[in-house]
């Protein structure tokens, strides 16, 4: 047996019933996580000859140290086990099925008092029900303007909206009987909420009710003889009719359903979605994926399904989770995903592969949008990859590094005349933002304006908890890696440790006495193997400790424009964190002579308006409406701001 294989179990450890497994390497980090219905049967499967596993499978159990299960009652309860540890440790072995682009939604903030439709993109927010996502943002716009005069719902901003409360007049949409004006009281908060419940139904799908009704009312109007209301209806059956045109009807019968197809190499998969409801095609979507073994395409499909429906919000089960799910293979466990997803709807769940008409010709268009998608995707992400490692190889040739910096940290420290001091880091990993790595720092011991000296005290501070970190993670006495280096995660859970990453590279947002300040910080601090230069704004020239003249990069290098990147997000995080705290200080400033105004309701008022020229712009009546303040607090506040009018707040 192969040394690194050494960690393998007894066979007779093993149980047999259904669990959840994880592997760990060397520094406890879960690099794998998977399902079986007999643990023994499928762990064993790991531990045979390497050579017959596929490549990336082998450097999994051989990159693994450890291997860890829980058993559980079910088949069902593995597959939520599983779906929630992929989830909490993101193992870099599993399938990451990622969006090929960023899908537009429709979305509708029925959280607030008067929910506005809007076309948005990204994550999906707590409080809003969001129907797609769809193929182009233009074809959405398009359909909610035509259906804005059947259901005249509110679109506009929350600062349009508020503006024309302000002034007593709707904006434009509100007169030309696309928007019912509820800014102005045109229609009472109860009457638009059901305006916008009859828009979520139809956009839902469910339309052959909602233009049955309108058709009856068109003639009833029509009989009794009021042929403006029956005119005026017959238009508005005409625009869901001409909404409706602009989703093809697939399905004959009307039904429900999600469409999946693959197309997938040796080395990559990439998955198209096709949402159907109400018979019509109403949303889109693609993911890529790295293969991570020879599975064939059931497994991937199976992968695929945990990721897509195992972690749906129980508000959007209704609408994501539809009652049939058409798929190219079946998966081996596929009765287990259909109990799962039965209890997650409340109504039984179907997964099949179409075998004829016109669910299965609908396929057939899925799968070539998918082949079409692997096409461009690989076409995209060779010149992405070539373009990072080429600016990633050119920094450790112009800084004469012995490796690429796989990892990059920036620092920057942000002021306005020596006020609210803080610093940056930011965090690239192969040429990437690693945006969950980001730290803020606030200067403590100093006062005025000295960059240099905000800047060793920046770097001192983060590398002195790398230190610690360090230090408190060595492998324990009697653990089987003991002395072969720090662990850089929290063995208990295997999330990683905050500052026990050691960059590549840092960079500082500045030239030769930013660069020598961060050098003296590391040589205190006694580390002498991590690389340090600086990049200052004025001719991009990109400095490096003890050297009179910078290394110069071509205006066209890749490495130059890495690093400017870098640099630049480094300098946009810290100004953020600045105008945040200098906004709080002058909140607290301006405020401090309001009797009756303590800490705690000044940090209310500046989180519920976010900002001190928010809070400046607001009413009595808004003010006094924050929780804790009251019609007499609010005029003292409102006093207070008006006094000091005179005061810059260009950033706030």
């Amino acid at each position: 047996m192969s040394p690194a294989l050494s960690y393998r179990p007894k066979p007779g450890s093993i149980p047999t019933q259904p669990g959840v497994y994880r592997f760990r390497d060397r520094t406890g980090r879960v690099v794998y996580v998977g399902k079986a219905k007999n643990l023994r049967a499928r762990l064993s499967s790991y531990f045979q000859d390497i050579g017959n596993l596929h490549p990336r499978t082998a450097t999994m159990v051989t990159t693994a140290t450890s291997v860890e299960w829980t058993v559980v009652g079910t088949e069902v309860e593995a597959l939520q086990l599983e779906y929630s540890w992929i989830k909490e440790y993101d193992p870099r072995f599993n399938v990451k099925y990622r969006d090929d682009k960023s899908y537009p939604w429709l979305a509708v903030t029925v959280s607030e008092e008067f929910p506005r439709v809007m076309v948005g993109r990204g994550a999906k927010r707590k409080g809003t029900r969001y129907f797609g996502p769809y193929g182009h943002a233009w074809a959405i716009r398009e359909t909610v303007d035509i259906l804005l005069r059947v259901f005249p719902m509110r679109s506009c901003s929350n600062g349009v909206f508020k503006r024309s409360s302000q002034i007593g007049r709707p904006c434009l949409l509100g007169y030309i009987d696309k928007c019912a004006a509820p800014c102005v009281g045109n229609v009472s908060a109860e009457d638009h909420r059901a305006i916008v419940d009859d828009f979520c139904e139809f956009m839902a799908g469910r339309t052959r009710p909602f233009m049955r009704r309108i058709e009856q009312e068109m003639y009833a109007a029509s009989d009794a003889l009021d042929f403006e209301k029956a005119a005026r209806l017959r238009d508005d059956l005409g625009a869901m009719n001409k909404a409706l045109e602009k989703q093809a009807v697939v399905f004959g019968d009307g039904s429900d359903a999600d469409v999946i197809a693959l197309a997938e190499d040796p080395l990559e998969v990439a998955v198209q979605v096709f949402y159907v409801r109400g018979g019509r095609i109403r949303g889109q979507r693609g993911w890529v994926a790295d293969r991570t073994d020879d599975g064939d395409t059931a497994a991937l499909v199976e992968d695929f399904l945990l990721q897509l429906y195992a972690g749906v919000a129980p508000e959007d089960v209704r609408d994501a989770v539809p009652r049939e799910i058409l798929v190219p293979a079946l998966p081996a466990e596929h009765a287990t995903f259909e109990q799962l997803l039965s209890d997650l709807r409340g109504a039984k769940v179907e997964i099949r592969v179409p075998q004829r008409g016109d669910k299965k010709t609908l396929q057939e268009t899925v799968a070539r949008n998918a082949t079409e998608s692997l096409a461009l995707h690989k076409t995209k992400r060779a010149s992405d990859l070539t373009t990072r490692n080429r600016a990633l190889a050119e920094i450790a040739e112009a800084l004469e590094l012995d490796e690429a910096p796989l990892r990059i940290e920036c620092y920057d420290v942000s002021h306005i005349q020596g006020t609210e001091i803080v610093a940056s880091m930011v965090v690239f990993e192969d040429g990437l933002a690693r945006k969950g790595e980001y730290r803020r720092f606030v200067i403590k011991d100093q006062d005025g304006s000295d960059d240099v000296k905000a800047m060793h005290e920046v770097i001192t501070r983060r590398f002195r908890r790398l230190l610690d970190e360090q230090a408190r993670s060595e492998l324990r006495p009697g653990d089987p890696d003991a002395g072969t280096g720090p662990m850089l995660v929290d063995p208990d859970t295997g999330r990683p440790r905050k500052f026990a990453y050691a960059p590549g590279l840092v960079v500082v947002d500045g030239g030769a006495p930013q660069v020598a300040a961060a050098q003296r910080a590391l040589d205190e601090l006694g580390i002498d193997d991590i690389p340090v230069c600086g990049l200052a704004k004025r001719l991009e020239e990109v400095w490096v400790p003890g050297e009179e003249d910078p290394v110069i990069l071509p205006r066209t290098s890749e490495g130059l424009y890495l690093l400017q990147r870098v640099r630049d997000e480094a300098h946009r995080f810290a100004i953020t964190h600045h105008r945040n705290r200098r906004s709080k200080s002058m909140v607290e400033s301006l405020l401090d002579d309001v009797p009756g105004l303590g800490e705690v309701r000044r940090k209310t008022l500046l989180r519920h308006f976010g900002s001190l020229r928010k809070l400046r712009a607001a009413t009595v009546e808004e003010i006094a409406a924050v929780p804790g303040m009251g019609p007499r607090t609010a005029a003292a506040i409102k006093e207070a701001l008006d006094g000091a009018g005179g005061h810059n707040d260009a950033h706030g």
